[in-house]
Parts: structure tokens; sequence; C-alpha cells
């Protein structure tokens, strides 16, 4: 029997290692949310110091947004005027729309008031309330896993759709015309009162940079 290289061990177990904080973030990142269950509730801060709490909505429909400004797929997405477009044509409605911040103090994406409000200005973004989650308390409440992840919640508080932007899984922006933008899909739907007809989507893009 030939004897184990003791680096071959050494790798097996980082391998091991990194598989199960894998599989670990994986199970935390799991959540409440579930399509056709009530939308888990929350209270947060938004980017001008306000408390908010998602029952202040209830009886009209929300959208959720995960962004992290350095990401390249969210870069993607608002770099075409894309999530603008989706914002703006949802919050014209009546649709509420929140976008969420969950990045960590000293991770990537990660900001305060003053600079959320300050990049959503500049990109011309629309949303109605920017909500700042450092701790990632919402986050893994909802169980996001990537910027960009989105959730809709319909007028009765229930979970409608969570998943992708849309159904091209690129950082290129030259896809986005060609892609299904499943958000503005879904509330088309919702608004005519047709069921969604795809209520769970692949989320696609960064991680999002919780302090795990």
């Amino acid at each position: 029997m030939r004897p184990v290289n003791r680096r071959t061990l050494l790798g097996v177990a980082i391998a091991a290692s990194a598989a199960l904080a894998f599989a670990g973030g994986a199970a935390q990142a799991a959540g409440d949310a579930k399509v056709g269950k009530p939308a888990p509730g929350f209270t947060g801060t938004t980017a001008t110091g306000k408390p908010i709490a998602l029952d202040a909505y209830r009886g009209k429909t929300v959208v959720l947004e995960w962004t992290n400004h350095e990401c390249p797929y969210v870069r993607k997405h608002y770099g075409a005027d894309n999530m603008q477009k989706t914002q703006k044509s949802a919050v014209d409605k009546g649709v509420v729309w929140l976008s969420v911040i969950s990045s960590a103090p000293g991770e990537e994406g990660h900001v305060d008031g003053a600079e959320a409000l300050k990049i959503a200005q500049e990109r011309g973004a629309h949303p109605t309330e920017i909500i700042l989650d450092p701790e990632g308390t919402i986050g893994q409440t909802y169980g996001a896993r990537t910027t960009p992840h989105m959730y809709i919640i319909d007028p009765d508080g229930v979970l409608k759709y969570m998943g992708g932007i849309d159904s091209i899984a690129s950082s290129r922006k030259s896809d986005i015309e060609k892609a299904t933008n499943y958000v503005t899909v879904a509330l088309n739907e919702m608004a005519a009162g047709k069921p969604v007809s795809n209520p769970v989507t692949r989320a696609y893009g960064c991680s999002v940079k919780y302090a795990w």
C-alpha cells in the first residue's frame, strides 16, 4: 500500500473545510422566505436615518432588491439603465421599491447612509427607500444570496416571487435586451390578477457580503 503524502492529506482537509464552510453558508442563507407564504416581517433603518417596517406597506405591492454598487452584476443592470427603468416602471404604478444593502462593515459594497443616497442619485435610481442592513439581519431572514436578488410581496403580505432580475445569468450588458425581465413580468401578471408564471427563478450575481 502506497504511503499517503502529507501534502495530499492537508489539501484534502482544506478542501473539506471549504466545502463545509460553503454548505454552512448556504444553510444560513436558506432564510424564512417561501413563495406563497407570508413574507417575513422586518424592521430596519433607511439611508436617511428613518425607521422602516415592512408592515407599514401592507396594502401595497412591495419589491425588495438586494444591491451592492461594487458588484459587476449590479453594475451591469445599473450601467445599462435597466434596473432604473424597472424601478421607475414599478414605482409609477404605485409599487413600493425597497433597495437593501446587506454588506457588512469592511466588506465590498458597505456604505453609510450619505454614500448610499449619493450613489442612488448619481445613477438615477428610483427606489422608494434604501435600507441599510449591515448586520445582515434582513438579508439572512430572506435568504438573500446574491446581488441582485429580487423578491415581490403582494398587498396581502404574501411572497409572490423570489429570484433573479432576469433570465440570462451574465455580467454582460448586451444580454439584457435578450433576457426576460422576471420582475417586470411578475408585476404585470399580479396587476392583471394572474398567477406569477415563474414564481421562483435562479438568482445570480455576487454573493451578499455578510459578516459571517
